[in-house]
Parts: C-alpha cells; sequence; structure tokens
C-alpha cells in the first residue's frame, strides 16, 4: 500500500510539470525506445529462451552506460546472450576468455618493433588488442589474476587505454559484460572489491524453468537457425543514454534511494540491528546514483516519463548484491546479500521524507 501510494505520489508530481521537464523531441524519443526495446526482447527471443528479467537489467545497464556481471554455472547461454545483444544492437564485439597465463597486454593491446620499408628505420606501432570494440564479453573472468583483471579497471571507467605513456580512447559507446562461474572456484581469482563496484549490476542467470529446458532441448538438437536483425545502432544508444539522464525524479525518490543505501552501512545510526550485526561492510555512493539511473532507464523502457520507488525496488538487487559484504557469521547461518537486501527492502519506508 505504502508502495502504490507513493508512486501515485510520484505520478502526479511529475505528470504537473512533464511539459516542462522534457522537450517534445525527447518524449518522441521515450516512445521510440519503449518499441525500440519490444523489437529487441523479441529479436533476443529468437535466440535465448526464457532469461526475461536477466535480458532487462543487461539492457538496461547498457543504456545507463553501465558494466554488468553475469553470475551463473556453465551452459546457461550467458556467452550468447551477451553476442546476441551485440548483433541486435550492431555493436563492434569481442570475447575474451580470461585464463590463469594470460597478461594485460593480451587485453589492451602493445607496440611492437617493425621496420620502416620507405625510411628503413625501426619504430615502434601500436597494436590494439581486443578491448577496442564496442561491447567486450569478459568470459571467466576469475580466472586470471589480478594483474591482469586491473588491466580493465581504467577502460571501464575512464574508457580509454594507456601503453607506454600514450593514452588512447575507446570506442563509444562502451560496455565490459563479465561471466562468472559461482559454483568451481579452485583456481580462481576474486574480483577486489574495487573491480566489482565498477560493475553497475551483478545479474544472477538461474535455471531455465521446466517448460524453458523443453524448448531449448527441442530448438538446439532440432535445424533451427535464428535469425536476428539490428534495432539500434552505436549513435543511437548514446543519443539515448542522454535521454535517459534527463527523465525526471521527484525528490523523494532520491531520498528512498539514499535511505536505502544508507541503511546497508553497519557503522551509520540510520542501520537497522541486522545489518549492524550481519554487515561487514556496506554499498558506496556509487550504489545511489546507479540505483537512480536504473529506475530511469528501467522507467523508459517501460513507457513512463518518470522513475519511481518501484523501479528502484525493482532494480536494488542487481545493484546492492555485489556491494553488501557480510560477516561470518551471516555466511555461517547461510544468510547472502540477497537477504539483506530483501529484508532492508521490507524494513525502509517507501514514503521516506519530502514525499508529495
Amino acid at each position: 500500500m505504502e508502495a502504490d501510494m507513493a508512486d501515485k505520489n510520484d505520478a502526479v508530481a511529475v505528470r504537473r510539470s512533464r511539459a516542462e521537464t522534457i522537450p517534445d523531441d525527447d518524449v518522441a524519443a521515450v516512445e521510440s525506445l519503449k518499441q525500440a526495446y519490444q523489437t529487441m526482447r523479441e529479436q533476443l527471443a529468437r535466440v535465448i529462451v526464457g532469461q526475461e528479467e536477466v535480458i532487462e537489467q543487461v539492457l538496461v545497464a547498457v543504456f545507463c552506460r553501465g558494466h554488468a556481471l553475469l553470475v551463473g554455472v556453465p551452459g546457461l547461454a550467458k556467452t550468447l546472450l551477451v553476442s546476441t545483444v551485440a548483433r541486435v544492437l550492431h555493436l563492434s564485439f569481442k570475447r575474451i576468455q580470461f585464463t590463469p597465463d594470460l597478461m594485460p597486454a593480451d587485453i589492451t593491446g602493445t607496440e611492437v618493433l617493425e621496420e620502416n620499408r620507405t625510411t628503413g628505420k625501426r619504430e615502434f606501432r601500436f597494436v590494439r588488442g581486443p578491448v577496442f570494440a564496442n561491447m567486450i564479453l569478459a568470459d571467466e573472468i576469475n580466472r586470471t589474476p589480478p594483474k591482469t583483471q586491473a588491466a580493465l579497471l581504467e577502460a571501464m571507467q575512464e574508457h580509454k587505454v594507456t601503453v607506454a605513456q600514450e593514452t588512447y580512447d575507446l570506442p563509444e559507446p562502451f560496455f565490459v559484460l563479465a561471466t562468472q562461474n559461482p559454483i568451481e572456484q579452485e583456481g580462481t581469482y576474486p574480483l577486489p572489491e574495487a573491480q566489482l563496484d565498477r560493475f553497475m549490476f551483478d545479474i544472477i542467470v538461474d535455471y531455465p524453468s521446466a517448460d524453458e529446458e523443453l524448448a531449448i532441448m527441442k530448438q538446439v538438437t532440432g535445424t533451427y537457425e535464428a535469425q536476428v536483425d539490428a534495432s539500434l545502432t552505436g549513435a543511437d544508444i548514446m543519443r539515448l543514454q542522454q535521454i535517459v539522464r534527463r527523465v525526471p525524479v521527484a525528490d523523494h525518490v532520491f531520498e528512498y534511494a539514499r535511505n536505502l543505501v544508507r541503511a546497508t552501512r553497519p557503522t551509520k545510526p540510520e542501520a537497522p540491528a541486522f545489518v549492524k550485526e550481519l554487515v561487514n561492510w556496506g554499498a558506496g555512493p556509487r550504489a545511489s546514483i546507479y540505483l537512480i539511473l536504473a529506475a530511469k532507464a528501467r522507467a523508459i523502457l517501460y513507457g513512463r516519463y518518470h522513475a519511481t520507488t518501484e523501479d528502484i525496488r525493482k532494480v536494488a538487487y542487481p545493484v546492492l548484491r555485489h556491494r553488501v559484504l557480510t560477516t561470518f557469521n551471516a555466511e555461517a547461518s547461510g544468510i547472502n546479500s540477497d537477504e539483506i537486501v530483501r529484508r532492508l527492502l521490507a524494513e525502509i519506508p517507501v514514503d521516506g521524507p519530502g514525499a508529495a
């Protein structure tokens, strides 16, 4: 009931000023993005059976200019999903298979010494690595040592690569979609928190339902060959990323996102008692920012012109699950970060200060 009332307040407050906050061309762009989203889902459904929530979260990250970590057991079509999204969005795509012997230069590129046939002099030439693409699939990212994992940090944050005192711009738009196997942990290198925080979403890819698994079996073992068409170009995506940032948000929605994130920090007075007991470290400011951005993008994908507290609640799990670090007592009791987020969503009032 509280969520419904808060969302109604959101709608009323935004409708009053919609004509002033969203120009006509942006309204048309929102409509076109909603239509493009439906088209993309139809295209992806030709290749990927089920996984609607995963697809939605991946596309939300794309339209927020964010990166995503996909966690799931082998065989759930994580790689196929990423490559198909790149095809549907008409983006250049590179897959990097992370292994224990992978070096940073294998990702970013390196300088090679070669002879200039015109002058006869030897000079260095930079050979670009696979990171120079619009969409990067970092497959099994936790299979490589921290030194190589860190090679992605500058690319993910700055969209640039520095090699031998030279800085090179990466093509725009630029996204890193990484996969990780949560089961087989022998010989792996867990991602440091600093790099985990660069991922906007931590997306759980779960097993398909019984009906979906039956459809997968029939599709893969038959002669069916899916054909997908490009729905958007890179320029379209960059334009729509700017429109996402212009989506209006009511003050109490900002405050709800802030309150939710601050409640994850056990040292803060506003943290509930169970957080102080079960959480070692809470989410930082990036979580608040990503909650708002993801809520804006989700609102647009559903054809709405404003973000609501319900949008915040829908994106809370992928934004917070990798930013809430539980204590040993929580792990011993079988309580993970998703359970912490679930309790927080039930605990934090939806109609916080500033609600209309």
